[in-house]
């Protein structure tokens, strides 16, 4: 990307991997069946945000990680022809591991 983007607070910035729409088997998936979390791959993490006390709250995930969050979660952008969405930290479910 020739544009960085710095999340900010406890914001981190994620490309969305596309569900395949159809089975290994051949059958094609409504839409219904679509509506369940998303998948994406962290790009970006900002710093985290600060308790009452002025101290930072690490954010759990990492650069790299594949997350799982809400259909809905987030604002999406576009920036060099990919899809981004800048999400909270409350908006993930969970962190993929394999």
């Amino acid at each position: 990307m020739s544009i960085k983007l710095k999340p900010l607070a406890d914001r981190l910035v994620v490309e969305p991997q596309e569900r395949q729409e159809q089975t290994p088997s051949g059958l094609v998936l409504p839409e219904t069946a679509k509506e369940r979390p998303q998948e994406g791959i962290v790009v970006a993490v900002g710093p985290g945000r600060r308790d009452d006390d002025g101290n930072r709250i690490p954010i759990d995930v990492t650069v790299g990680e594949m997350i799982l969050f809400a259909k809905y979660a987030g604002a999406e952008i576009k920036m060099d022809d990919k899809k981004l969405l800048i999400l909270n930290e409350t908006d993930v479910l969970a962190i993929v591991e394999s």
